[in-house]
C-alpha cells in the first residue's frame, strides 16, 4: 500500500526555494492616508531602493524563477520610475500585479496596462458606496478609483481587480461589490483587515464582529466561487468547511515582504522588528534572505499549536494569523483574536501590558489617526459600550495617567515644522489629474 501524498499545505509548511509571489512596497509615498493602512504610508523614505537597486532585485527573481509579484505601498505609481519599472520586471519574466488607488490610471494609461499579457492591475475600494469607503480612504477616493476603474473597462482590460479589506461598516455591501465588479467586468478580491500599520489604531472600532465573521463565512461559501480571498480567511475555517485558498499562515514559507528600502519581512502584515529578516542590500541579496535567513528557517520547521492544538479546528484553521496575534498583543500559540470559536475574545479580555507597535510611521505630518464613523456622530458625552477595549497599542504603561500610553510613539504625527520637501507633506504636489464627472 502506498503511502498517501502529502497535502499542499503540508509541503508548504516547510517552505519553497522561492516564495510563490511576494509583495513588494515601492513606496511609503502616498496621496492618501487610509486609516487602516498595512505600513503607515504617507511620506517618501529618501533611503528608498533606486532603480538600478529595483532592478538587481528583479533579477533575482528571474533567476529565482519567482512567477509574479505584487507591488503596493504606499502608491507605487508615484515613483518617477514605476513604469520603467514594470516594463523591466516584464521583459525578464516576472509577472507584475499592482495595488493602486487609481489616481494615476488616465485613458492613455489604461490602455497601456490592457494591452500587456504579464501585468494585473488591483484597485483599493472599501466601500460600495462614497460614505463607506471615503470615512476609510479619504475624500474623492471613491470616485477615484470609480473613475480608474471606468477607463479600465473603456480600454478592454477584462479581468482586472477590485481589492476589498472587510470592515464591520462594509460586510453588508458584500452584494453590493459583487455588483460593482460585475459591471466592470472586474474580479472581486476581499482581504481581512488586520491591525497591522495605522490598522493598529483603528481595529477595534472596524475588525467585524463576531456575527459579522459568520455573515462573511456563509457568503463566500454560498456566493464566493469566483472571489479571491487568497490567505487571509483561513481562520473562517473553524465554522467547518475550508475555503478556497491557503489554509495556513504563509509567513516566510511561500510570501514575505520587500520594503521601500531592501528590507525583507516574514509577511505584509508583520512589519516589525521581530519578523525582519535581512535587507536586499546585504550580501548575497534577496535569495540569502529567503534561504538562509534565521528567520525564515526558524519559521520552516514544525510550529507547536500551543493552546489551540487540543482544539477540535485546529486542523482547519492552523491557528490563524500571526500578525493579528502579535498586534493585538496575544502569543503567536495562542488563539487568533478573531478566533470563531470565542477563544480570541477571551484571551483579549485576560491580556495585560503593552501592545507591540508597528515598526516605523510614515504618515503624512500632522495627520492623527481619527475615528471612524459612518452615520450620525454620538450625542455629546456619550461613552463606549461597556467592555470595550482601547484601540491597540493605546493601553497606558503601568501607573501612568490616562493617555500616556499614546506618547512617544516612532513617527511624526503631531509633529510641528514645515516639511523640507514638498513630496514629504504630499508626494503628488502639483499633480493635477484629469477629473470629469463619474460615470454612471
Amino acid at each position: 500500500m502506498t503511502a498517501a501524498a502529502p497535502s499542499l499545505v503540508q509541503e508548504f509548511r516547510h517552505g519553497l526555494a522561492a516564495p510563490i509571489c511576494l509583495t513588494w512596497e515601492l513606496t511609503y509615498a502616498c496621496n492618501l492616508s487610509c486609516v487602516h493602512c498595512l505600513s503607515s504610508s504617507g511620506r517618501r523614505d529618501p533611503r528608498e531602493l533606486s532603480t538600478q537597486e529595483c532592478k538587481r532585485v528583479i533579477d533575482e527573481l528571474e533567476r529565482m524563477q519567482v512567477f509574479y509579484v505584487n507591488i503596493g505601498g504606499g502608491e507605487p505609481t508615484v515613483r518617477a520610475d514605476f513604469w520603467e519599472l514594470l516594463d523591466y520586471a516584464t521583459a525578464h519574466h516576472v509577472g507584475v500585479k499592482f495595488s493602486t488607488n487609481g489616481v494615476k490610471i488616465t485613458p492613455e494609461i489604461a490602455a497601456r496596462l490592457a494591452a500587456s499579457d504579464y501585468v494585473d492591475v488591483q484597485i483599493s475600494l472599501d466601500g460600495a458606496t462614497a460614505e463607506v469607503n471615503d470615512a476609510v480612504r479619504g475624500p474623492g477616493s471613491y470616485a477615484t478609483a470609480l473613475r480608474a476603474m471606468q477607463h479600465l473597462a473603456d480600454a478592454g482590460f477584462a479581468g482586472f481587480k477590485i481589492s476589498v479589506v472587510m470592515t464591520r461598516h462594509n460586510v453588508d455591501q458584500l452584494d453590493a461589490f459583487r455588483a460593482i465588479a460585475d459591471r466592470f467586468g472586474a474580479q472581486l478580491r476581499i482581504t481581512r483587515l488586520r491591525p497591522s500599520g495605522r490598522g493598529a489604531d483603528v481595529w477595534d472600532e472596524l475588525h467585524p464582529t463576531a456575527a459579522q465573521q459568520r455573515q462573511l463565512y456563509d457568503w463566500l461559501v454560498a456566493r464566493g466561487e469566483s472571489v479571491l480571498t487568497g490567505d487571509s480567511f483561513f481562520h473562517l475555517a473553524g465554522f467547518g468547511e475550508g475555503l478556497p485558498g491557503l489554509n495556513m499562515c504563509g509567513a516566510g514559507r511561500v510570501v514575505c515582504l520587500i520594503d521601500p528600502v531592501g528590507d525583507v519581512y516574514a509577511c505584509p502584515f508583520a512589519i516589525h522588528d521581530a519578523f525582519l529578516a535581512g535587507n536586499v542590500r546585504a550580501p548575497g541579496g534577496f535569495a540569502r534572505v529567503w534561504r538562509s535567513s534565521e528567520l525564515f528557517t526558524s519559521l520552516r520547521t514544525e510550529q507547536s499549536g500551543g493552546a489551540c492544538a487540543s482544539c477540535s479546528a485546529y486542523d482547519a484553521c492552523q491557528g490563524g494569523c500571526m500578525a493579528a496575534k502579535f498586534f493585538t498583543g496575544l502569543p503567536l500559540d495562542g488563539p487568533d483574536p478573531e478566533c470563531v470559536r470565542g477563544f480570541g475574545e477571551q484571551a483579549l479580555a485576560a491580556s495585560a501590558g503593552e501592545v507591540p507597535r508597528p515598526s516605523g510611521d510614515h504618515s503624512h505630518r500632522g495627520r492623527r489617526p481619527v475615528p471612524v464613523r459612518i452615520g450620525p456622530r454620538p450625542a455629546a458625552g456619550a461613552r463606549p459600550a461597556a467592555g470595550a477595549r482601547p484601540a491597540a497599542g493605546a493601553r497606558p504603561a503601568a501607573g501612568a495617567p490616562d493617555g500616556a500610553g499614546t506618547a512617544g510613539r516612532a513617527g511624526t504625527a503631531g509633529r510641528a515644522g514645515v516639511p523640507d520637501r514638498a513630496c514629504y507633506q504630499s508626494p503628488l504636489a502639483g499633480f493635477r489629474p484629469d477629473l470629469p464627472p463619474v460615470p454612471r
